[in-house]
């Protein structure tokens, strides 16, 4: 049997979470779940997902600070970062990429386009 891969989904939108925990688990996903920005720093540190699907506007730690913890953190360093966010400014997007991001994707988005996207990314 093959390990599942592992996705971490971090929001502070309950709604959101739900909806994605519930979705990735449909496609065969083992799903974690981060409500704000502490809850995923110490999830990601123990855990070690292979990707993080990343909410940028958090009422504590933000995803821009979670991405740069993960990619300085040498055991994290296949860990794919996916920004989810409504902040659709080119500005916003470019230092997504800038800070490591695999990919970028603007709220509301379609939940199949973004299954497909991870499982790119997970077969690159």
């Amino acid at each position: 049997m093959t390990d599942l891969k592992k996705i971490l989904v971090v929001d502070d939108d309950p709604y959101i979470l739900m909806s994605l925990e519930f979705l990735m688990k449909k496609n065969g996903y083992s799903v974690m779940v981060a409500r704000n920005g502490t809850e995923a720093m110490d999830i990601v540190g123990k855990q070690m997902p292979d990707v993080v699907l990343l909410d940028i506007m958090m009422p504590d730690v933000d995803g821009y600070e979670i991405c740069k913890h993960i990619k300085k953190t040498a055991k994290l360093k296949h860990t794919k970062v996916v920004f989810m966010s409504a902040k659709s400014k080119e500005a916003d997007i470019q230092k997504g990429y800038d800070l490591g991001a695999a990919l970028y994707i603007t709220k509301p988005f379609s939940t199949r386009e973004l299954v497909k996207q991870i499982k790119e990314l997970l077969t690159a």
